[in-house]
């Protein structure tokens, strides 16, 4: 089962999501079964995750974020999340980064990223916050993009 199919991850990314910036990212009339789908297929927005790991890597990207990044699920849980932008962007996101980690969240994040293909975009209007479970732990961060 890959992890966007595990309901133990599907409440950590949706929980902490509403402990920590205080919204739903799910639809509320979905039940849990149907809402871990929507989430991974058929969301209006793109969300990423990484882990907690020295270089983070995704482990997970709905369909919204594989289309704007150009990778396959298989591909995006490969990466390092550092190389979703270009070298001379990637500090300014690591100080980014520490922002969030340092505040649970950050709204209204921008940069620009590159798709597999080399392809640069904007981001605008990004939420990134702390992927923290029900006991507190770390696990990782994740970000919203419209």
């Amino acid at each position: 089962m890959h992890l966007y199919e595990q309901k133990d991850f599907f409440e950590l990314l949706c929980g902490s999501y509403r402990r920590i910036v205080g919204k739903d990212l799910v639809p509320r009339v979905l039940t849990q079964r149907e809402a871990v789908r929507w989430l991974y297929e058929d969301a209006p927005f793109g969300l990423l995750a990484h882990d907690t790991a020295t270089d983070p890597v995704f482990i997970y990207g709905n369909k919204s974020a594989q289309r704007r990044f150009e990778y396959s699920w298989e591909e995006l849980t490969a990466l390092p999340s550092r190389l979703s932008a270009e070298a001379p962007e990637r500090q300014a996101r690591e100080n980014f980064l520490r922002q969030v980690a340092e505040r649970g969240y950050v709204n209204d994040y921008e940069g620009i990223r590159i798709s597999k293909s080399g392809k640069r975009f904007p981001i605008a209007d990004v939420t990134v916050w702390q992927l923290i479970d029900v006991d507190g732990t770390i696990r990782g961060q994740a970000a919203r993009l419209p």
